[in-house]
């Protein structure tokens, strides 16, 4: 069995756990702190990421691209079909927006978001920074504009069918549905999108996540949000 070093919290954690999951890959879980940069972590991975994927061999996969790569070589089951589109077109729009998830709204939202929420809980004497949440907020209204407009033409985020790109997406807003930072009510057709992933099989060790003493939002793990 591939074990997955993690943080419950951590989006492209969760992205593997998403794809290991709809592909039925059984993960040993082993869950850490990557910003306390321990020994152990940095003797695996000197940039202290996640996640970190085990499997039979001696060299660790490091880096959600990395890993996104071999999950899909070594356990895409040959009786479904893979979450990277085969048609060169709607393979690179896959791409792009998975990048725009992994990248950009990472980088706008989720990363600032966590850092405040979370990092700074084992931080002595910090405590979350309003004007940066702040900020993050608005950024993230930004980015659901955007994702409202892709779901009111399409299926799925990357066109008609579902693709990692959707699992990329739903990683990282599920974590910030965990910590209270997404008014649904407001979210359009991106709610709508969001409760048809979230009752997908694939989803439900994401909703059952729980951080000490940080329980999830009120709905966080009700398909009927």
């Amino acid at each position: 069995m591939p074990s997955l070093i993690h943080h419950p919290l951590d989006p492209s954690s969760r992205l593997i756990r998403l794809m290991c999951a709809e592909y039925g890959v059984p993960l040993d879980m082993e869950e850490i702190k990557p910003w306390l940069r321990e020994p152990e972590l940095l003797e695996i991975n000197p940039a202290a990421t996640l996640p970190i994927l085990i499997g039979d061999g001696d060299q660790p996969i490091v880096g959600v691209l990395a890993t996104i790569h071999t999950v899909e070589d070594l356990y895409t089951p040959t009786s479904v079909e893979g979450l990277i589109p085969a048609e060169p077109g709607q393979r690179a729009e896959m791409w792009r927006l998975l990048e725009w998830v992994i990248s950009k709204l990472s980088d706008e939202v989720t990363r600032y978001v966590l850092e405040e929420k979370i990092v700074k809980r084992d931080q002595r004497g910090a405590t979350p920074d309003p004007a940066v949440l702040r900020v993050a907020k608005a950024n993230l209204n930004e980015h659901m504009l955007y994702f409202n407009w892709l779901f009111a033409n399409r299926s799925w985020l990357a066109g008609d069918t579902l693709t990692l790109a959707d699992f990329a997406l739903a990683a990282h807003l599920s974590t910030l549905d965990y910590l209270g930072d997404i008014d649904w009510g407001k979210a359009g057709e991106t709610r709508d999108w969001y409760s048809r992933i979230k009752s997908r099989p694939a989803f439900r060790t994401l909703l059952n996540d729980r951080v000490v003493a940080m329980p999830p939002q009120k709905g966080y793990a009700d398909l009927d949000f």
